[in-house]
């Protein structure tokens, strides 16, 4: 057993895990993160896609009461009707541009360069987006002119689900983030902060668990029965500092904005690139 190895698994886990759920983008900081500890490679982009099963189990595990509740209401209940319609809806935009454009993108922007500058355009709109939601609605949701126009996930049409399922395709340019796209882009729509953050976390279950399935069956071929510790490790590690973030995002949001992560993508970027140009870091591809 590599213990080496297993230690840039666990690492690795806990970065997605960190990262998943904020709008700083999951896929950007393993791609950095596997090239600062030389841990690349096909099987290692597997890992990465499949190690997010981890994060999204840490979801069902915190809502757990609330995605029973639909599953045993779904044939009688509108509310679970409802949600389950929404995340169904939301989810099959990004199944068919991933399936449709998924190989390309990997081939030309999995890369760090390509990461760091949608780090900072990122980051940007994020600033751009948080004046508008201040200029409308005062330093929370429910003070200034107006208030959100979904309060909660359970207010939400299939028309708002069909948009937002639309704002997912962003995330599969690498460093876009997709709950930075799904969070900040329903903000635009008008959902109030908590209602954005609860359904990203929602939409991201069917969202990776199935691209994670789809990758691992997709590249079979490239992986061995002696790979299985190294994705075991990095899916444990992953749900445990997955589970940690949601429940202290949940907390934030109620009190914050995203301001902060705006100017943590924009500086972040922009070391990346500094580095890469004056080759202080090999940033591996």
């Amino acid at each position: 057993m590599d213990v080496v190895l297993l230690l840039k698994a666990a690492i690795m886990g806990i970065v997605e895990g960190l990262t998943e759920f904020l709008p700083i983008s999951s896929t950007g900081h393993l791609i950095l993160a596997g090239s600062l500890l030389d841990f690349t490679g096909d099987t290692v982009k597997v890992f990465e896609i499949a190690i997010q099963t981890g994060a999204m189990l840490s979801v069902i595990w915190e809502y757990r009461v609330r995605l029973g509740r639909t599953v045993v209401g779904i044939t009688h209940d509108p509310v679970a009707q409802r949600f389950a319609r929404n995340v169904i809806v939301a989810f099959v935009p990004a199944a068919v541009f991933g399936l449709l454009l998924g190989s390309v993108i990997k081939q030309h922007l999995f890369k760090p360069v390509p990461v760091a500058i949608a780090f900072i355009v990122g980051g940007l709109i994020i600033l751009w987006v948080e004046r508008r939601h201040k200029r409308l609605y005062g330093e929370s949701d429910t003070e200034g002119t107006r208030q959100a126009r979904v309060e909660t996930v359970d207010e939400m049409t299939a028309l708002d689900a069909l948009k937002v399922g639309l704002l997912q395709c962003l995330a599969l340019i690498p460093g876009t983030s997709r709950s930075g796209a799904t969070i900040i882009g329903s903000i635009v729509l008008g959902f109030s902060r908590k209602a954005a953050t609860e359904f990203s976390f929602y939409l991201g279950i069917p969202t990776l668990m199935a691209a994670g399935a789809y990758s691992v069956w997709k590249q079979r071929d490239l992986l061995h029965w002696g790979d299985l510790p190294m994705f075991l490790v990095g899916t444990v590690f992953a749900f445990i500092s997955a589970l940690l973030c949601i429940r202290w995002l949940i907390r934030y949001v109620s009190t914050h904005d995203f301001t902060v992560f705006a100017w943590y993508r924009i500086v972040f970027g922009l070391i990346v690139l500094a580095t890469a140009y004056t080759g202080l870091v090999t940033w591996a591809a």
